[in-house]
C-alpha cells in the first residue's frame, strides 16, 4: 500500500494540468495534421503527447520522492524505447496509405500507464488511462467527421473515354463503345453526347474512379480507334464534373 503514503494531492493535480494541456496542445497539433491529410493525425498526435507528458511525470515525480536515484527512471526510458519498437511492428503500409499508427501510438501510451503503476504513482496512472480513452472515444469520432469534411469539400476526379465521330453513325459508335466497355467489365457512371462543328459529335464516357489499369484503358482506346466511323478516341483524368 505504499502508493497511499506517497500520495500527493498538490502533486496530483500537478499531473492532470500537464496532461491536459499536453491533450488540448497535442490535439492542436494533430488537427492541423489532419488538415493536411498526414498519416499521423489527431488522435495519434494526441495519444504520443499524453504518453510522453506521463513518462516525464514520472520521472519528475520519481525522483522528488527518492531525491538521487535514478534506477527507476532509468529503467522507465529503456520501457519507452522498447515499447517503440513494440509499436514500430504494428505499423503496415498498404500502397500509399500506412496504417497502425493510432495502435503504436496506444501501446506506447498504455506503456506509459504501466510505468506509473509500477512506479507506485497509482492516481497518476489512473488519469493517464483516463486521458488515452478520451483519445480512442471522443475523438475518434471527432477525426471521422474532419475526415468526411475533407473528402466534400476536394473535388473528386474521375476518368472520361472520349470519342470524336459522326452525327449520323453515333449510334453505331456508341453501341460499340458500350460492348468495348462490357468487355473489359468498365461500367462507366454516365455517358453523355454533345454535338460539335464540321457535322461530328463527341461521346463521354466518365468514371467515378479509375475502372481499370491504364492498360485496359489503352486498350479500349486503342480499339475504338479501329471502328470506320471514329475520328478520335482518347481517355484522360479530370474533375468529376
Amino acid at each position: 500500500m505504499e502508493f497511499m503514503h506517497i500520495f500527493d494531492a498538490a502533486s496530483l493535480l500537478d499531473t492532470l494540468i500537464s496532461l491536459t494541456v499536453a491533450f488540448i496542445l497535442g490535439g492542436l497539433i494533430g488537427y492541423e495534421r489532419h488538415l493536411n491529410r498526414s498519416s499521423a493525425g489527431l488522435r495519434t498526435n494526441v495519444l504520443v503527447a499524453v504518453g510522453a507528458a506521463i513518462f516525464v511525470d514520472i520521472a519528475n515525480r520519481y525522483h522528488g520522492l527518492h531525491g538521487g536515484n535514478y534506477g527507476t527512471v532509468h529503467v522507465i526510458a529503456y520501457v519507452v524505447s522498447g515499447v517503440g519498437f513494440l509499436g514500430a511492428g504494428v505499423i503496415m503500409r498498404e500502397g500509399g496509405n500506412v496504417r497502425g499508427l493510432n495502435t503504436a501510438a496506444t501501446l506506447w501510451s498504455s506503456a506509459a500507464v504501466g510505468a506509473a503503476a509500477g512506479a507506485d504513482l497509482v492516481f497518476e496512472a489512473m488519469l493517464g488511462a483516463t486521458f488515452i480513452l478520451l483519445a480512442n472515444t471522443l475523438l475518434r469520432y471527432q477525426a471521422k467527421s474532419m475526415q468526411l469534411r475533407l473528402e466534400e469539400s476536394t473535388p473528386s476526379e474521375a476518368v472520361y473515354v472520349e470519342l470524336t465521330t459522326s452525327a449520323k453513325q453515333y449510334n453505331k459508335v456508341l453501341k460499340f463503345l458500350q460492348g468495348a466497355l462490357n468487355g473489359y467489365e468498365c461500367t462507366p457512371k454516365r455517358l453523355q453526347v454533345s454535338p460539335i462543328d464540321d457535322g461530328n459529335v463527341r461521346i463521354f464516357a466518365q468514371f467515378a474512379s479509375k475502372p481499370a489499369d491504364e492498360d485496359a484503358l489503352d486498350k479500349i482506346v486503342e480499339l475504338m480507334n479501329t471502328h470506320e466511323w471514329v475520328v478520335e478516341a482518347r481517355w484522360q483524368t479530370g474533375q468529376a464534373a
